[in-house]
């Protein structure tokens, strides 16, 4: 495991936190981080907090090149899932995403996780490529 991932899930272990890691696919693609955070007991302090506080955080991160989150209720194909909000954030590289990980903004954000995300959040990491 790498210092990036140790040091992520010492940080957020106030705010529970799953994650998986994909091999390497092929070149021409990058990396993401996924995070569905999980339906919370206060829907509006949730949504408040993170739109005011944590994405302007998750923003600054070194070497990210793109930022977006789920628009309304987020479903499955049998219905209603247990996830309030996505994010996907992507990187150049698996590099670049432990390497902002690792970061001291990196750290910050991981860290801000205990502020809001208390019902839950499960991460997953992968490196991607068109097809």
């Amino acid at each position: 495991m790498s210092v990036a991932r140790s040091a992520f899930l010492a940080a957020s272990a106030a705010a529970p936190v799953a994650v998986l890691v994909a091999p390497a696919l092929a070149a021409g693609g990058g990396a993401v981080l996924v995070a569905a955070y999980k339906t919370p007991a206060d829907p509006k302090a949730f949504t408040a907090y993170y739109f005011g506080t944590h994405a302007p955080k998750a923003k600054t991160l070194p070497g990210l090149l793109s930022y977006v989150v789920s628009e309304g209720a987020v479903a499955t194909p049998a219905g209603p899932s247990p996830y309030y909000l996505m994010a996907e954030l992507r990187f150049e590289s698996m590099a670049a995403l432990n390497a902002a990980l690792a970061s001291p903004t990196g750290t910050a954000v991981v860290d801000d996780l205990k502020n809001f995300a208390s019902a839950g959040v499960d991460i997953t990491m992968f490196e991607y490529r068109p097809v």
